[in-house]
């Protein structure tokens, strides 16, 4: 059972106390992006997976959550295919996976300096 300080995100394993922190005044601001707009070749951080509000997205992303796409995972995007730039080949850990860019846009980057 998750303790009731957690917030569950309606992903099983993935309740946090991400609500619960607060950061200092001066402390640098993290801008997300999704998965879909990050630049090729560079590697960014999985910081949030979405819950969309339809069934089927919900079970597309409870299958990118399974897949491996959770918070702190380092991942890229290695090519783009040419017609319409789909799909993406987006390289995580030692795998690489293609995705629709709608599948992406359900998955919140950070880039890496």
């Amino acid at each position: 059972m998750v303790p009731p300080e957690y917030h569950d995100r309606g992903i099983p394993g993935s309740a946090c106390k991400a609500d619960l922190y607060d950061p200092p005044m001066n402390a640098p601001s993290i801008t997300a992006i999704r998965l879909n707009e990050l630049p090729a070749y560079r590697w960014a951080n999985v910081v949030e997976v979405i819950m969309p509000t339809t069934d089927v997205d919900r079970d597309l992303v409870l299958r990118l959550v399974e897949l491996g796409f959770v918070p702190e995972e380092r991942v890229r995007v290695v090519a783009t295919g040419a017609a319409g730039h789909e799909p993406l080949a987006v390289r995580l850990g030692g795998t690489t996976f293609a995705l629709r860019r709608h599948e992406a846009s359900f998955i919140l980057v950070t880039l890496e300096p």
